[in-house]
């Protein structure tokens, strides 16, 4: 018999265990990931059963606040942010990380060669020859996944993949909705800052009127001190407001991925506060399950660290690996690869854990601890975000009262304001009415301005809570840094 054919009668011999383990491969252990089921509210507190819900319209719901240097700058905030940025480098690792995964399912090969040249002393004759050497080799190995380790560790690099996408979609959510907050603060300081200077000139006119009566006698240098008071009181305001607003025009700028500075000239003209169109629909509970990012993100992770029980189980298992070798050796290099210098090997490799003081357990049970951690922690993602939903629309109904009263506060009080005045000038009412006026009108004034500013507010808070962030087109896949010379290179002196 040649070697040719008990070569192969030996690989008919392995035939056997090999196919049994190829059908053990369909194996695996460890639980199978089962979407959770949530017990959700049918309505939110303030809708009636009665009436069904509209769905919540959370695309591009910014531009429903009708201001388009929002709109500018949120498309700006994404393109530049330095978190969203990073959010799209997990992806990147997290995409490289899944098919490193997806790899250990495939076999690997390495091929190698070497050329030498030897001497060696002939014994008979007591001279040296010298010869050459040359070799070549194929190696191959595959680890058969008979327990599935290798494809639950596949599929929780899979979960972790989709976990980071979602991580994207919730840092975009919260990046488009500061951006909508800081940009309504801004423009609310700015309105404030405005009513200050109006109202402090309105008093500066009731100091000088002041200052004329007492040199007609009619009032006297008190008066004249407490108007004045009075105005510069109203004036030392606008300082604070002035620092806040540059405050909000910062953060907009660093958002952007900007330098602080870099908004202060485009923002300096004024514009009306955002005011959003009310009311708004919000749909059902159980929407957020679907339209939260990061209540879908929770969840990934959970279904991701479920997957890695079954890797932690599967390595109290036996494992078996197929290896297998191909040589050839000669002393020209024109006879690699003939009959006579191949040599070839082939087989499986059986690994049984046998004994480990528990470690591989405690393997098992701490998996096990991870996944309980994070499915507390997608209910608690999931009680949160349905505590945010509720409080944003207390809030925001609340305000639309609160800001129709005191529209009617400032309204009478700029009525009461313009009589005093009129009644002062004619000598029939005193100056601390008058200074009362208009310290009560420019307390209204800017608490309606206030409660602007908290209208919008509550209804950005609202559509951050319903879920409502970017929804366009974002391009994970382009590195930030792009190397150059990565190949082999003789090396260089590294920069001081």
């Amino acid at each position: 018999m040649t070697g040719l054919e008990r070569g192969s009668v030996a690989a008919r011999r392995l035939l056997a265990p090999m196919l049994t383990a190829v059908l053990l491969a369909g194996c695996v252990v460890g639980p199978d990931y089962q979407t959770p089921i949530m017990a959700m509210p049918a309505n939110w507190s303030g809708q009636k059963p009665t009436m069904p819900a509209q769905p919540a319209r959370l695309s591009k719901w910014w531009q429903r606040l009708r201001d388009p240097e929002l709109n500018t700058l949120v498309e700006e905030a994404v393109a530049g942010n330095l978190d969203v940025a990073t959010a799209k480098a997990k992806i990147r690792e997290a995409r490289a990380s899944y098919r490193q995964s997806a790899g250990t399912l495939l076999p690997s090969a390495d091929g190698s060669g070497s050329a030498s040249r030897n001497k060696s002393a002939e014994t008979t004759s007591g001279s040296d020859a010298t010869y050459s050497e040359y070799q070549a080799g194929f190696d191959a190995s595959w680890e058969l996944d008979l327990f599935g380790a290798n494809r639950r560790g596949v599929e929780a690099a899979r979960y972790g993949l989709n976990a980071s996408q979602e991580e994207l979609r919730s840092t975009l959510l919260t990046l488009v909705g500061d951006v909508a907050s800081y940009y309504t603060q801004a423009r609310g300081y700015q309105a404030r800052i405005a009513l200050a200077r109006r109202s402090a000139a309105s008093q500066r006119q009731t100091a000088e009127l002041t200052r004329t009566m007492a040199q007609a006698g009619t009032a006297t240098a008190a008066d004249v001190a407490k108007a004045m008071g009075q105005a510069a009181s109203t004036e030392a305001a606008v300082p604070t407001l002035e620092a806040s607003y540059t405050q909000a025009v910062h953060r907009l700028a660093v958002l952007a991925g900007r330098p602080p500075a870099s908004l202060n000239e485009r923002l300096k003209r004024v514009a009306p506060i955002p005011a959003p169109r009310l009311p708004m629909p919000t749909g059902i509970p159980a929407d957020l399950l679907l339209s939260r990012p990061d209540l879908r993100m929770a969840e990934r992770q959970y279904a991701q660290y479920t997957a890695k029980i079954g890797q932690a189980e599967a390595a109290r298992y036996p494992s078996v690996s197929l290896t297998g070798d191909i040589s050839t050796a000669a002393l020209k290099l024109g006879d690699l690869g003939k009959n006579s210098s191949i040599g070839w090997s082939f087989g499986p490799t059986l690994s049984v854990p046998l004994f480990n003081a528990g470690q591989l357990q405690a393997a098992v049970e701490f998996a096990k601890a991870q996944r309980d951690q994070y499915f507390i922690a997608y209910r608690s993602s999931v009680l949160t975000a349905l505590e945010d939903v509720e409080n944003a629309l207390v809030l925001l109904s609340q305000e639309r009262i609160r800001i129709a009263k005191l529209a009617s506060s400032a309204k009478s009080y700029g009525e009461a304001a313009s009589l005093e005045g009129s009644l002062y000038k004619a000598g029939e009412t005193s100056l601390l009415d008058v200074l009362d006026a208009q310290r009560s009108l420019y307390s209204a004034e800017d608490s309606l301005l206030q409660s602007r500013v908290l209208l919008a507010t509550n209804y950005i808070a609202l559509n951050k809570a319903l879920g409502g962030g970017w929804d366009g087109a974002v391009d994970s896949a382009k590195p930030e840094i792009v190397d150059v010379k990565a190949g082999p290179r003789l090396a260089s002196k590294p920069a001081s």
